[in-house]
């Protein structure tokens, strides 16, 4: 077995969802809960079949980011993974209806931050072991900073 670290483009403004599924219709299906969760969102998906013709499935309203999520995952080689790059939208506002999804099996990350993704490789393929999103902790948040996280929460909307 071979470790690789792979990393994942997202574009600036943009956040990037990398998952796990099992079943063929889940572009259909992600698409779906996209345009009827978010309908202003622009995004794209892709999906790799891990059987039969072992195809990149797409589906998306933005034609470069659906590019995207295609390289992102021919840089993975792994079987039955998903990626969603969105915009105008944020991984809070489908993460639930995503994991809801009846074939999705999980989520690995949701995230605008530098990702790399961390793959096993074996003669039959890639699996993906985890990822590593964003950097370490530099310092423990103090009243400052926990004013500013406030503030902001509230300034976007997502707290009264």
């Amino acid at each position: 077995m071979e470790l690789k670290v792979i990393k994942m483009e997202i574009p600036e403004g943009c956040n990037l969802i990398l998952g796990q599924t099992h079943f063929i219709k889940t572009a259909e299906d992600l698409y779906e809960i996209m345009v009827t969760t978010v309908p202003q969102a622009k995004f794209g998906i892709a999906f790799t079949e891990a059987s039969g013709p072992c195809l990149i499935r797409t589906e998306g309203n933005d034609g470069e980011l659906t590019n995207i999520c295609i390289k992102n995952l021919q840089a993975l080689g792994a079987g039955h993974v998903f990626c969603v790059i969105l915009k105008n939208a944020f991984p809070i506002n489908v993460l639930n209806q995503i994991k809801s999804c009846p074939e999705v099996c999980r989520i690995f990350c949701a995230t605008a931050n530098p990702l790399e993704v961390v793959l096993a490789e074996t003669p039959q393929g890639g699996g993906v072991l985890g990822v590593i999103d964003g950097f370490p902790p530099k310092d423990i948040e103090g009243a400052e900073d926990k004013a500013h996280r406030k503030e902001f929460l509230r300034k976007i909307g997502y707290k009264l």
